[in-house]
């Protein structure tokens, strides 16, 4: 008997086939399209990144097809379409279409004659009522010269392409595909195994003497140190293989997380250098290094541990969940611990990067307005729609979340005799909610459960510090819970110092105020961000001389700015507060180090 090949049910075949032009072609065939005529739609927003982004924007045209005679496509709403029906069912719908991509980030697509990347919710097609079937993608090499040594780098499992090569790879349902971003062109490619799983690392960009043997090595410990966190007895990663893909430009950062990769932007600058003498970790690296330790961490907290609201995603509206302070907070609490527990940084390194936090949190008077439970709700109209006033109104439940954890830890290590940690909270979460999270078993969690969770684990009630810290927006008392194991919390800010209170940017060679900070020095004055700063006291303000200018003065004189405010100018009376920036510094007492909390894992039990 004659063995048959069933034809898949869902296949999709992209190919960059105008690299100038920036424009992904993608072909999407569906064998059994619906009767009553198939709906598709492309994902308003991606996993990760709250913020309605609209991808379909970026559909330059669009027509549909079966059995070579055109099929009406009509357009539901912005980013969904439905197909006429068929005449013959047995027939596949098949849609062409061509995807604008030009935004160089980790979060959509971008394509030229050096690259091509994109996440599947830039260029895949939804077919609605089919999402659990399986996918197939077939990635096809540009026509191009520019691309003919192009390689592919996914976390996609192949079919029967081979591994960094073209052809079909295969995902078990539309989730998944989009899960997996795809890096193509001439990247630097090295592996590694962590506790036995290969971790591919691709550096995208012209980076000189790019030293990977000691980005393979540094990021070696960081996830076997994340993996053993969550795994102690098994140390097995949730994953079968990770890839870093790293974007490596002239100013850009940042990242986003997936289910066995991350894409990450960065300077080129930060990566580390063969060339390089001094093998120390520079400000750069480090705050590469902390970038990827967030973006893995993400492996389990969010990716498979998800809040009930994320559990499944809707990608077509907002998905509100007031627990961001825990999914990213609490992730921005351990990427920087898990450097230091790998040994890659000391703890004076550490206790510098935690003092910076803690500084930028208490820079802002929008801590007192919103608490971080609200800052996560409102994640996609305010945090990630920012403007000039978000210092005075809103709280990041990145950093304040961070803190957060810092908190809660120092809590219930003091509670408990030092015997349970939050460790021992995350493992709880991962057992109960992440493990199985892909294989059926898993749910999300919500608030209450959250706040059960450390109930149960802290051996006390948790409702007044969630009352005040997370649902109010009290201050965390860090130096109150730091002290007893044996750090010392002390702000040097430098109150003789004049100042106008004011994030600064530029305008050419011109000072700009970007922010003006509440009940500061520049806002009592009338001034405004935007402002143009001309003039103090007749001399002239430029990019770079404003603090050299005040340095002429004492705290409380009063000084004359001439400012444009568009293209009128205008006088302000200004009179010079002391420097109000938080100096956070944070330092270990030598006869305490045993007991240096959160600096020391707990045991798992």
């Amino acid at each position: 008997m004659k063995k048959t090949t069933k034809t898949p049910a869902i296949v999709y075949t992209i190919v960059g086939h105008d690299l100038a032009a920036h424009l992904f072609h993608v072909t999407l065939t569906v064998a059994a399209p619906s009767e009553a005529g198939q709906v598709f739609a492309l994902p308003a927003w991606i996993p990760g990144s709250y913020m309605i982004r609209e991808f379909s924007r970026n559909i330059v045209r669009i027509r549909a097809e079966s059995d070579g005679q055109p099929v009406e496509l009509t357009k539901l709403d912005k980013h969904s379409w439905q197909a006429a029906p068929l005449k013959s069912q047995a027939a596949p719908l098949t849609l062409h279409y061509e995807v604008y991509a030009w935004d160089l980030s980790v979060r959509a697509a971008h394509l030229d004659q050096n690259h091509a990347f994109f996440n599947g919710t830039s260029v895949f097609l939804r077919v609605l009522g089919q999402e659990e079937t399986p996918h197939v993608v077939d990635l096809q090499r540009p026509d191009d010269d520019a691309a003919k040594t192009w390689r592919v780098a996914t976390a996609l499992p192949e079919l029967k392409a081979k591994r960094y090569g073209y052809g079909t790879y295969i995902a078990a349902n539309y989730d998944e595909l989009i899960d997996h971003p795809v890096e193509q062109g001439d990247f630097a490619l090295a592996t590694f195994k962590a506790h036995g799983i290969p971790h591919d690392v691709v550096v995208t960009g012209r980076v000189p003497n790019l030293d990977l043997a000691r980005l393979c090595s540094d990021l070696k410990r960081i996830c076997e140190t994340q993996i053993t966190f969550f795994e102690p007895k098994s140390k097995k990663a949730p994953m079968d293989r990770y890839v870093f893909m790293t974007m490596a430009v002239g100013d850009g950062y940042g990242g986003l997380e997936h289910r066995a990769s991350t894409a990450l932007i960065c300077n080129r600058g930060d990566l580390p250098t063969t060339a390089a003498v001094n093998k120390d970790i520079g400000d750069g690296y480090l705050q590469y290094l902390g970038l990827c330790s967030h973006e893995y961490f993400h492996t389990w907290n969010v990716k498979r541990i998800k809040p009930a609201a994320f559990a499944p995603y809707n990608l077509q509206v907002e998905n509100y969940s007031p627990l961001l302070w825990l999914f990213e907070g609490f992730t921005s609490y351990y990427d920087d611990l898990m450097l230091v527990r790998s040994g890659l940084i000391a703890e004076p390194s550490y206790f510098k990067l935690l003092g910076k936090t803690i500084g930028s949190v208490l820079r802002g008077s929008g801590r007192t307005k919103q608490s971080v439970a609200d800052s996560s709700f409102d994640a996609w109209g305010k945090y990630y729609r920012q403007d000039e006033n978000a210092p005075n109104a809103i709280i990041s439940y990145y950093t304040k979340g961070s803190l957060i954890a810092l908190a809660l830890d120092l809590t219930i290590r003091a509670k408990t005799g030092g015997k349970k940690s939050l460790d021992d909270v995350m493992r709880a979460l991962w057992e109960r909610f992440g493990r199985d999270f892909y294989q059926g078993g898993g749910r999300g969690v919500t608030p209450a459960e959250v706040e059960a969770l450390f109930d149960e684990i802290g051996g006390a009630r948790f409702k007044p510090f969630f009352d005040k810290y997370i649902r109010g927006t009290e201050d965390v008392p860090l130096a109150k819970l730091l002290a007893p194991f044996g750090v010392k919390y002390a702000d040097d800010r430098k109150s003789s110092k004049p100042s106008l209170d004011a994030n600064l940017g530029r305008d050419g060679s011109d000072c700009k105020l970007a922010a003006v900070h509440e009940k500061g020095a520049a806002h009592l004055a009338g001034l405004s961000a935007g402002d143009l700063l001309v003039a103090i006291d007749g001399l002239r303000v430029t990019a770079t001389n404003l603090d050299n200018l005040l340095a002429r003065y004492a705290v409380g004189s009063s000084v004359e700015i001439h400012a444009f405010r568009r293209d009128e100018l205008m006088v302000f009376s200004a009179v010079l507060q002391g420097e109000r920036v938080p100096g956070i510094t944070l330092t270990l007492d030598p006869v305490a180090k045993k007991s240096a909390g959160p600096l020391r894992p707990s045991a798992a039990r």
